[in-house]
């Protein structure tokens, strides 16, 4: 995937992918001589996976382990 399209998938804005991208956190690859960017679709749903786990345990925590 394009990262325009990584960016329309999450609906956030480019600077925020690019910013994923840099820190590792959104895995990537450079693909030819222009160097674009290209985000596999499994890397994609890994991380969207990953969200939705910090996120419940970020709820655990605010409630207190309940």
């Amino acid at each position: 995937m394009r990262l325009e399209d990584v960016a329309e998938e999450l609906s956030v804005n480019m600077p925020q992918v690019r910013s994923l991208v840099r820190s590792g956190e959104l895995p990537a690859i450079k693909v030819g001589g222009r160097g674009v960017w290209r985000v596999e679709r499994t890397e994609l749903e890994a991380y969207i996976d990953r969200q939705y786990t910090a996120t419940r345990e970020g709820l655990k925590q605010d409630d207190g382990g309940r």
